[in-house]
């Protein structure tokens, strides 16, 4: 009875057509999204992987033609499906993306489409891409589950690097996302859990195999197994002893939970500057009476409205704040102009200063967030009216390189500037000595109350554990957080509240596999899985 069901169920998949295929696709796709932060679920994703099998299953042709010409005739039809499929994976997991157009609404809620819709629309033509190259490599075997895997992950490696890349909720973050799967990142990387993650969702569409049907219930066990051994050596890996923390160093993040209204309001620099300095001072225990017993403040990304350096009444206020030896560490917005440029370059920057008012140390955002920070062909598109939600004049520069913070009294910083923490195997400095920790400093109140801040701090969690480092991690809205190199959360603030979060820096770990090879490693298991996939095509010929 329950094979006949299940049979039954997988001719609904594969004999489907039309609307009622894009439809099944779709449906499947967006119940993916809820093995993403914040929900975590990972057996949704069983149900798209399973579903995406049996969608390739039913491109093929009855008679099981599998020739070149047969696997080519048919690519369309499976890119078809991918991109459905993926259509729904990414509204479901990017409807979030609409608050940000609420912010300023006057001006851009006319766009919501474009962020809602447009933007998971383009990224489905990488799901479509990953069909494709599952296609060409289909067998009629356990190791077609290994082509989806191979297709699927090179598309969404695709996806992190082409057109300055957005590795935002690549399928292995139903993974990562959770701290006892997400181990696996110190050695494969993010990537590596993506090829990971499809194996293990999609066996079960094997269940049914009308090849070898006494043989179809293997790989749903030895999926089974790695999902067990995934877990138990996760959970074996943070169980160790709790790391050692830097001496002499006490952290306070301040979170304001700014509005955004009031942010781009040069006007109120004053009225933001007294609540940043009175928030910093706040009592939180006996070991933490205020400022004065702090020796790092930490505050969020671009947190004024003003150029900061530029502004000398708040510098002299900040710094008959800071006691002495103390040190902030600021987003800020930095200006530079020489005699040869028409208009000020205006930088998205982290600003070091000391208890004299001084500028010690700075770095600007090399990565800048399309659309959010500047405008690609931006000289057609403001000529169409268009503009990116933070309004500098020209746009943001990027920074030149990735390049090391050198804070006082702190062991060597990777600054990571709002999204710049997304990128796996980008955190850190190509060259020179390795960090010691990760700063990330972003600002997530564009959207409000939703999965994506949930979301940025699990990716961002995720480096920490790729590289092996403790991150630092202030965000004007929430989520703040201290988290050691193992992913572990020593402190938080929750989301869409006020408040200071204080506590000890955690130390560094031995670099891990992924930080000293963060190509070769996810390449290299990824790779055993197209060959895994290849070798079923002879057989099949």
């Amino acid at each position: 009875m329950k094979k006949n069901l299940i049979k039954s169920l997988v001719h609904a998949f594969t004999l489907s057509s039309g609307w009622r295929r894009r439809g099944i696709a779709f449906t499947a796709g967006a119940i993916g999204a809820l093995s993403l932060p914040p929900f975590e679920f990972f057996p949704a994703l069983i149900i798209t992987m399973t579903a995406a099998v049996w969608l390739i299953d039913g491109s093929v042709s009855i008679r099981h033609a599998v020739g070149i010409k047969a696997r080519l005739s048919t690519a369309f039809e499976a890119a078809k499906d991918g991109y459905w499929l993926g259509l729904g994976f990414f509204i479901a997991g990017l409807w979030w993306l609409g608050a940000a157009f609420l912010v300023e609404a006057d001006r851009f809620a006319w766009a919501i489409p474009l962020g809602v819709i447009g933007l998971p629309a383009v990224l489905s033509l990488f799901f479509a891409l990953g069909f494709v190259a599952a296609r060409l490599m289909w067998s009629t075997g356990a190791q077609r589950v290994c082509a989806l895997a191979a297709g699927l992950a090179l598309a969404e490696w695709l996806r992190s690097v082409l057109f300055t890349g957005f590795p935002w909720n690549i399928v292995g973050m139903s993974l990562g996302a959770v701290p006892s799967t997400a181990q696996g990142a110190a050695f494969v990387g993010l990537h590596g859990l993506t090829v990971i993650a499809i194996l293990i969702a999609a066996a079960p569409a094997t269940l049914i195999d009308r090849e070898r049907p006494a043989l179809s219930i293997r790989p749903t066990l030895f999926a089974c197994a790695a999902f067990a051994c995934l877990v138990a050596g996760g959970l074996l890996r943070i169980g160790q002893q709790a790391t050692p923390i830097e001496p002499g160093v006490r952290i306070r993040i301040m979170q304001p939970n700014l509005t955004q209204d009031k942010k781009f309001q040069p006007e109120a620099m004053g009225e933001i500057l007294t609540k940043y300095l009175s928030l910093s001072d706040r009592a939180t225990s006996p070991r933490y009476s205020g400022i004065s017993d702090v020796t790092h403040l930490i505050w969020p990304e671009s947190p004024f409205p003003v150029v900061l350096t530029n502004d000398t009444g708040s510098m002299k206020k900040i710094a008959g704040f800071l006691p002495e030896g103390a040190v902030l560490v600021t987003g800020a917005i930095r200006s530079m102009k020489t005699a040869a440029m028409r208009r000020p370059l205006y930088m998205n920057s982290v600003h070091v200063i000391n208890h004299k008012g001084a500028l010690v140390a700075s770095y600007d955002k090399v990565h800048l967030v399309p659309f959010g920070e500047y405008l690609p062909l931006q000289s057609a598109l403001e000529y169409l009216r268009l503009r990116q939600f933070v309004q500098v004049p020209g746009g943001f520069t990027p920074g030149e390189r990735r390049a090391p913070l050198r804070v006082p009294g702190l062991p060597l910083v990777a600054p990571l500037i709002c999204y710049e923490a997304i990128f796996p195997g980008e955190v850190t400095p190509s060259s020179g000595d390795r960090p010691s920790l990760l700063l990330n400093v972003t600002n997530d109140g564009w959207f409000g109350v939703t999965p994506g801040p949930y979301q940025h701090l699990a990716q961002a969690r995720l480096r920490a554990i790729e590289e092996g480092l403790p991150l630092l991690r202030a965000a004007n809205s929430g989520i703040s957080a201290i988290i050691d190199p193992y992913g572990r959360t020593v402190g938080a603030l929750p989301l869409g509240e006020e408040g200071v979060l204080d506590g000890p820096l955690p130390t560094k770990i031995t670099a891990t596999v992924f930080s000293r090879y963060p190509l070769l490693s996810p390449f290299l298991i990824w790779l055993l899985v197209f060959l895994t996939a290849l070798w079923r095509l002879p057989r099949d010929r």
